[in-house]
């Protein structure tokens, strides 16, 4: 954010409920292997190459020296599908389905890197006063529409999941949407999109029956918002230093803990500007946390939250570089790599790559 954290945290608590009218209930549609007409096919191989990336969608030049980077491995050995873990349009979001910005920020930059890119909702995507609140949960819908408009961008609901390939897959990708919980500008007084509210129980409902009928040999929950970071933001639960419900994060946590840990090998996440693989803790259940959310901006520079958090273990950390992720997955066998990027030439790096599992 260009703001100050926690100044804009306090804020938040004080304004939530004059401008609690702006968020209203969106379609709750989800999708589960949904088809892919009119786009990218999903692959159909049992040897995947996934690329990882997240918080991509400024249009600015980091972003496009990023994506050249991904072009230039993608040339070499090439990628089967992507993952964008949200904050996919900076910084308030798109205004409606055909916004120019879905080609500024998702579009030009990723050109030739034409294969599905699998899409996760983040809180830029649907702010409402400020950059990032997110307090304007129908914006994110405009993300969801814009499916049918473009052959890369697949996001057919606001959560779903996709087996890769369809047939006997090897993975399933649940793409979820914790946005309601974890806003900054909490949706007061509007029901159908709180904690224990309808959009969140038939998305836990259906997370749940999806897991225990998924037959794919790895099983990895897609989100914005992590449950472990070593960055500014913190870990879920103390997000931003904070003790303010739901800013704090504890309604994510609450749903990590009972639907996701200990039934996905890893979760994926974006939100901190940053290149993280961390080690499970006892909470995790022996589910790892990733974090790649370093597409397009670094925490380097970034104002701290100015809380202190719990400091988890760490196979790799990075908050000064730009970069991406790789994730190779056979039946037997998940592999990363993460790969920086150097700006002042393009060039990217392998910063490492680690058989997981």
């Amino acid at each position: 954010m260009s703001v100050d954290r926690r100044a804009f945290l306090t804020g938040t608590a004080a304004t939530a409920a004059g401008v609690a009218a702006l968020v209203a209930a969106g379609a709750p549609a989800h999708a589960e292997n949904a088809p892919a007409t009119g786009k990218f096919p999903l692959p159909d191989g049992d040897r995947l190459r996934v690329l990882v990336t997240g918080d991509a969608g400024t249009g600015a030049r980091p972003q496009w020296q990023v994506a050249d980077a991904m072009r230039e491995l993608h040339a070499r050995e090439p990628f089967s599908c992507a993952l964008g873990l949200g904050d996919n349009v900076y910084e308030q979001g798109p205004w409606s389905d055909d916004d120019a910005q879905f080609a500024a920020k998702f579009e030009d930059p990723n050109h030739d890197l034409d294969f599905p890119w699998l899409m996760v909702q983040g809180n830029h995507d649907n702010s409402s006063i400020l950059p990032g609140d997110g307090g304007w949960l129908l914006r994110g819908d405009h993300e969801v529409a814009y499916h049918a408009r473009s052959a890369r961008w697949f996001m057919p609901s606001r959560y779903y999941s996709v087996r890769v390939p369809r047939e006997q897959p090897v993975v399933e990708f649940f793409v979820l949407d914790l946005n309601p919980i974890a806003a900054y500008l909490p949706p007061l007084f509007q029901p159908y999109w709180a904690a224990d509210g309808q959009f969140m129980a038939e998305q836990a409902a259906w997370l749940d029956r999806a897991i225990d009928e998924s037959p794919a040999t790895w099983k990895i929950a897609c989100t914005h918002h992590p449950y472990l970071n070593n960055g500014p933001h913190g870990n879920v639960g103390e997000y931003e230093g904070s003790s303010i419900e739901p800013i704090d994060g504890r309604h994510v946590k609450d749903f990590f803990e009972a639907h996701v840990l200990g039934r996905c090998q890893f979760l994926l996440s974006g939100h901190d500007h940053s290149l993280q693989v961390l080690e499970p803790n006892a909470a995790c259940k022996g589910t790892r946390q990733i974090i790649s959310g370093a597409a397009a901006k670094s925490v380097h520079g970034e104002p701290s939250s100015g809380g202190v958090h719990t400091v988890n273990g760490a196979l790799y950390e990075n908050y000064t570089d730009l970069g991406f992720m790789v994730l190779d997955l056979t039946p037997t066998s998940a592999e990363l790599g993460v790969y920086t990027v150097d700006l002042s030439n393009g060039q990217s790096a392998n910063a490492f790559q680690r058989r997981l599992a």
